[in-house]
């Protein structure tokens, strides 16, 4: 059973950061690209970024690229997110998932999502 875990969001100001956290089990990691997906309140669901399997190539929405890095850690199972120069529209649920959400993702192969609030 997948399972995934993710941590470390909150409130911050503007132009503050934050570093996401997701410990994966159940499957194994390095064998599959993990992406980050969003939700904000009213909204659909959006992809953050995704990054294959070796960390190496990484990709990234418009709307937080140059100020989002996503990375892995395949010996710890744990994907992350380094939030930088947050704005208030990126408040939302950031949840992580198995598989490339550029297209698509399993609902069930998702945690349950950290809430990142930006507000002053």
């Amino acid at each position: 059973e997948v399972q995934l875990v993710e941590s470390g969001g909150g409130l911050v100001q503007p132009g503050g950061s934050l570093r996401l956290s997701c410990a994966a089990s159940g499957f194994t990691f390095s064998n599959y690209h993990m992406s980050w997906v969003r939700q904000a309140p009213g909204k659909g669901r959006e992809w953050v970024s995704v990054i294959r399997t070796d960390g190496f190539a990484t990709y990234y929405a418009d709307s937080v690229k140059g100020r989002f890095t996503i990375s892995r850690d395949n010996v710890k199972n744990t994907l992350y997110l380094q939030l930088n120069s947050l704005k208030t529209d990126d408040t939302a649920m950031y949840y992580c998932a198995k598989g490339d959400a550029r297209w698509g993702i399993n609902p069930d192969e998702m945690g349950q999502g950290t809430q990142v609030t930006v507000s002053s």
